[in-house]
């Protein structure tokens, strides 16, 4: 039974990708950082002069940047970490581009088109950022709850036990579980866990 001990070994990040997982990390903390700056580009008094740029209008443009690209890299490093399926990667990406597309409209709009202006973008480009975001973040959040279910042992949990080149799913409840995984670490009666399984495998 391989997979038995797979399951319980808390090894939920066994067969990734490390450099993946590396990527993904280190993504998130760059837009981590990103949004970190873009407060900090607005607090700090100086920082049209950090930048080499002039006046309060090119702080606010940069902080804007950098804030609206900061969140997205923030959402695909969180997938990009867990162990997300094709649909969820794809679907934070698709919402990742919503929002750089946001950022490239407010970069064209602001300070002389955002509002007052007869072609004001300023609504425009709120709402493309704000669809790019809610899709990603959907997405995301949906990575996130399969992600805590699939390592999450409440109610019924469903095994699959291989036996003489036979697989079969086994369905045992939360006390069963502790009981199973105690013993698969060692800590109780591994042979006993053994014959039930075999037991259910065969019913």
């Amino acid at each position: 039974m391989p997979s038995l001990s797979e399951a319980y070994d808390g090894g939920e990040w066994s067969g990734r990708d490390p450099r993946r997982v590396s990527a993904g990390g280190s993504l998130f903390a760059l837009g981590a950082l990103a949004v970190v700056s873009a407060i900090l580009v607005l607090a700090s008094d100086g920082a049209a002069s950090l930048v080499g740029a002039t006046g309060e209008t090119a702080a606010r443009r940069l902080a804007g940047t950098l804030a609206g690209l900061g969140i997205p890299a923030m959402f695909l490093g969180v997938v990009a970490v867990l162990p997300a399926s094709r649909r969820e990667r794809v679907g934070v990406l698709c919402g990742a581009l919503g929002t750089v597309a946001g950022v490239f409209l407010f970069r064209q709009a602001y300070p002389d088109r955002w509002v007052g202006a007869s072609d004001a973008l300023a609504f425009p480009t709120a709402m493309v950022y704000f669809v790019g975001s809610c899709v990603a973040l959907w997405f995301v959040l949906s990575a996130v709850a399969t992600f805590k279910l699939r390592n999450n042992p409440q109610g019924t949990v469903t095994l699959e036990v291989t036996r003489q080149g036979e697989t079969k799913e086994v369905s045992v409840s939360r006390d069963e579980y502790r009981r199973y995984r105690q013993a698969i670490r060692g800590d109780g009666d591994a042979d006993g866990v053994a014959a039930e399984l075999r037991e259910r495998f065969e019913d």
